[in-house]
């Protein structure tokens, strides 16, 4: 077994080294090597975006929105309008003690994640027709999610506890027209 590997130097010479360090040199060089190139990878990768937005961005610097109701935060993290998302709209929600989304159905399924807090979620299944009928009652709460089907009529009202209600919401298929109630007897006015 050879413990030396002959090597040659600039100058021509030869030197004995260690086969043990000549072993980890060339480990060090491949590791180095591939951390280069997974640097540089992501280095590129924090360059691409959609529609000119970085791929990793800081959420307390979006625009917020509250369409009209001061209890209510809405902010788009990606979209189709904002972000040239084709398939899925993700929101960030928070809703204030006491206040409730309109009651409404819209064209594409919805799926919300509860971040924090408790509410009462009314949902009337089946409410493919021109009024929503009865709603369901469910309470949702922190670490839940659930689904809203295709054109269910449904309201989220914080009646819980803590002082907000925050959730993740994915819209498929964006952008969706939505039609809003003024109660579960009648439609009131339909939005693009």
């Amino acid at each position: 077994m050879s413990y030396f590997v002959q090597e040659s130097s600039l100058d021509g010479r030869r030197r004995g080294r260690p086969e043990k360090f000549v072993k980890m040199s060339r480990r060090l060089v491949g590791v180095l090597s591939l951390a280069v190139v997974f640097f540089s990878l992501t280095v590129e990768a924090l360059h691409c975006s959609i529609k000119g937005l970085p791929l990793i961005r800081n959420i307390s610097e979006f625009p917020q929105d509250n369409y009209g109701s001061p209890d209510l935060s809405h902010i788009t993290l990606a979209g189709s309008v904002m972000h040239g998302m084709k398939e899925v709209d993700v929101w960030l929600q928070t809703l204030a003690l006491g206040s409730k989304t309109p009651i409404h159905r819209h064209s594409c399924e919805e799926i919300f994640v509860v971040l924090k807090g408790s509410s009462t979620l009314y949902l009337a299944s089946n409410s493919h027709q021109k009024y929503p009928g009865n709603p369901q009652e469910l309470p949702i709460f922190t670490n839940i999610t659930f689904h809203i089907p295709t054109n269910d009529a449904h309201q989220v009202w914080n009646i819980g506890e803590l002082k907000h209600l925050q959730v993740l919401v994915i819209i498929s298929h964006p952008p969706v027209k939505v039609l809003i109630y003024d109660d579960c007897s009648y439609h009131t006015q339909l939005l693009d």
